[in-house]
């Protein structure tokens, strides 16, 4: 499940010093709160997935795997406060501030292709 995301370019965040210089990064970075949750998941990483066959993507791309990697995980979800912890979830941060967020109730019961249009429409408006 980890590979679903890191072979295609994200990079794994493993502590919460990972998270603090990652996201101190200038530019655009999507954070996907991976998740070993059968009927979410499995739609959530194939979105994020199409989402990035758009013209405008995120300058950086980050995952954190909940219930796993908990220090990472738990730095990367006080950085996306006020929202609730969720996972899966997913994150669009520009300069350090979030901008655009994606928790697990907007992705149950949602095809991968919804899910990557709402990625994508915060892509086109955010990155680029």
């Amino acid at each position: 499940m980890k590979e679903e995301l890191t072979t295609i370019g994200f990079q794994e965040l493993l502590s919460s010093d990972a998270v603090d210089t990652a996201l101190s990064k200038s530019g655009t970075s999507l954070v996907v709160v991976n998740s070993v949750c059968g009927c979410a998941a499995a739609n959530a990483r194939p979105a994020v997935r199409f989402s990035l066959n758009n013209e405008n993507t995120p300058d950086h791309l980050f995952t954190v795997f909940a219930g796993v990697d908990r220090e990472a995980t738990d730095a990367a979800r006080a950085k996306m406060i006020p929202f609730p912890p969720s996972s899966p979830s997913v994150a669009l941060f520009k300069d350090g501030e979030l901008v655009h967020m994606i928790e697990r109730h907007h992705i149950e019961g949602r095809t991968a292709q919804l899910i990557a249009e709402n990625l994508m429409e915060a892509f086109n408006e955010f990155c680029g």
